[in-house]
């Protein structure tokens, strides 16, 4: 039997890998081929919001080329699927939510199946007043990117934002910029004149009052946004920082005042409950108040959230209420695993 001598186990190597057979050389040039990331590091995102009967759009930045992707919270809250697109390259992907941030408004997204993928450059010095930027992103919600020039008119602004359940926060240390931001261009990012990304912007959603008008917009700055998004991959969890799968009570409220349940009776009032969820199959129903959830006084409706928070799907809490008559009752609830908050 003839032994292969080097040169020829080389040869035999290159045809079982499927490659063409080629001399040494040739063989080293072709292995420094590199193939091209894909696309520009800003991808838009897409959301249904089904216990709302909804959707909404906004846009994230890229930072691993494996598909972890930063965004707003905002953009994400609510969202019973997520999708991802790279704009103008044809790719689409499922997305999970890694965890967020509700008082920073910071969320990261985990791609299923991504690879390959142009990641943002970042600059995490403090911008100058009067220097030139640009926001880009998914406004309108069109699903192509646009770019809006402006420049920073601000530091170290705060805001309070609101959404339609009546929660609020206060977003600080952010960055004002007098570029058109616009509703889609949440979680998309605010660039310098050389490309470098110093701010992810902050605008009006489909389901929040998020806010920015055309000239008078935010942008959190991004060291602050990366420190928190590090957090959040790495699974340290928090007051602030949720990791994971989102607990789910099944349930829509609102203050219990002015619906004649007398002064002695305050908390959340259920004003909506999920067919066949986890409130409902305990009893649960609409008009029903909640006075204490795992074992928490509960005298409004942001309350709850903050309480389910900290809870992990299938863990059970003890749920105090009372119903329409007056009466009082106690009861167990397995909570499911529902959205993003």
């Amino acid at each position: 039997m003839k032994i292969l001598s080097r040169p020829d186990f080389r040869v035999l190597l290159f045809v079982l890998l499927g490659l063409p057979v080629i001399g040494a050389s040739a063989a080293l040039a072709y292995a420094r081929i590199k193939v091209k990331p894909i696309g520009t590091g800003i991808v838009v995102i897409d959301t249904n919001l089904g216990y709302q009967d909804g959707a909404a759009a906004g846009s994230g930045m890229v930072l691993t080329s494996s598909g972890t992707v930063l965004t707003n919270n905002h953009v994400i809250a609510g969202a019973t699927t997520i999708k991802v697109v790279v704009p103008g390259t044809g790719h689409r992907y499922t997305a999970q939510v890694v965890g967020y941030d509700r008082t920073a408004d910071v969320a990261v997204l985990r791609l299923k199946g991504a690879s390959n993928l142009k990641t943002i450059s970042v600059d995490t010095s403090t911008p100058s007043v009067g220097e030139a930027v640009k926001a880009v992103g998914n406004a309108g919600g069109t699903g192509s990117l646009t770019t809006a020039p402006g420049s920073v008119i601000g530091l170290n602004r705060s805001i309070v934002a609101s959404d339609e359940q009546g929660s609020s926060e206060q977003l600080v240390g952010l960055i004002e910029t007098n570029a058109a931001v616009q509703p889609g261009d949440s979680g998309g990012p605010l660039l310098t004149r050389a490309g470098r990304v110093i701010g992810m912007d902050t605008a009006a959603s489909a389901n929040s009052q998020f806010a920015a008008n055309a000239s008078d917009a935010y942008a959190i700055p991004i060291g602050k946004a990366l420190t928190i998004a590090g957090k959040i991959v790495t699974g340290h969890s928090s007051s602030t920082i949720h990791i994971g799968a989102t607990a789910f009570l099944g349930i829509e409220v609102e203050s219990a005042d002015g619906y004649g349940y007398g002064s002695e009776t305050s908390g959340a009032l259920v004003a909506g409950v999920v067919s066949n969820g986890p409130a409902a199959k305990a009893g649960l129903g609409e008009g029903d108040v909640i006075t204490a959830l795992a074992g928490r006084a509960i005298t409004s409706p942001s309350q709850i959230s903050a309480v389910i928070l900290q809870k992990k799907p299938g863990q059970n809490i003890k749920v105090a209420y009372v119903d329409q008559y007056g009466s009082g009752y106690t009861t167990t609830v397995t909570l499911g695993s529902g959205p993003a908050q």
